[in-house]
């Protein structure tokens, strides 16, 4: 078992280091002109904070795979029929079945994350990943032990519960790390209409989750579905989102000869 909790911990470790540094690296470094007029927030997190992110993000994957050893031993012990069924389903529920689980996993993290903000709960389940004020890259992993614990759980009961496809579960882990990064990026990535709306309005952009940092509500991690529902969307987050993506782009002075 020992074998399998190792390659479990370097395979999401790899994941993140693939993830966060790739976002990083892509939004902050190479498209940092080509966005700068997207920026969401005039000021950059303190280096300080980004390292401090990155180390506490390694104490959430030892979470994680350790959680993730729910499967391999309910698996290894002849538990869990539900893989070896759902590979029988074909391609048709391949695809449901992921799709399902994200839609599942958004309602988990809403109600979740909702709940742990409740002032009982906040400072013992939430408050580290708080501290990051001002997100980066490197927050996308950076929980208390009670939020990691809570926020690993979601797999191993989806996977007891839902018969589903070995190679489902590796994307669902870079879908949701993938918008997990991006939503603490800094920068607005999502298209605007005309008169500077989201175009994809029912998926959370970055700017909607930047705010909850900033000023809290917007609970949703992918879609904005449940925030509307509840009534817990911010009521600026739309004019937020305008002035993302309208900021005029920077303007490059060339020396005359």
């Amino acid at each position: 078992m020992g074998q399998h909790w190792t390659a479990n911990m370097l395979l999401d470790l790899e994941r993140y280091v693939v993830f966060a540094i790739g976002a990083w690296m892509l939004i902050w470094v190479l498209l940092a002109g080509v966005l700068a007029g997207r920026k969401i927030r005039g000021d950059q997190p303190p280096v300080r904070q980004m390292i401090v992110e990155f180390l506490i993000s390694m104490r959430t994957i030892l979470i994680f795979s350790t959680i993730s050893m729910i499967i391999v031993i309910s698996n290894h012990m002849g538990w869990l029929y539900g893989p070896k069924l759902a590979a029988s389903w074909g391609p048709v529920w391949f695809g449901a079945c992921l799709l399902l689980m994200i839609v599942a996993h958004d309602a988990w993290f809403y109600w979740a994350h909702r709940i742990m903000h409740r002032p009982q709960l906040f400072w013992t389940f939430h408050r580290r990943h708080h501290r990051s004020h001002n997100p980066s890259p490197f927050t996308a992993y950076s929980f208390d032990l009670g939020e990691a614990a809570v926020m690993a759980i979601f797999v191993p009961l989806w996977v007891i519960a839902v018969p589903t496809p070995w190679p489902v579960l590796g994307l669902f882990m870079a879908h949701q790390l993938a918008r997990n990064t991006m939503a603490h990026c800094g920068y607005e990535l999502m298209p605007a209409t005309a008169d500077g709306k989201p175009m994809f309005d029912w998926i959370t952009s970055v700017t909607h989750h930047d705010m909850h940092h900033e000023r809290g509500k917007n609970y949703g991690l992918y879609f904005t579905w449940w925030d509307r529902w509840m009534g817990t969307e911010h009521p600026e987050y739309h004019a937020r989102f305008a002035a993302a993506v309208r900021k005029p782009p920077v303007r490059v002075l060339v020396a005359a000869e």
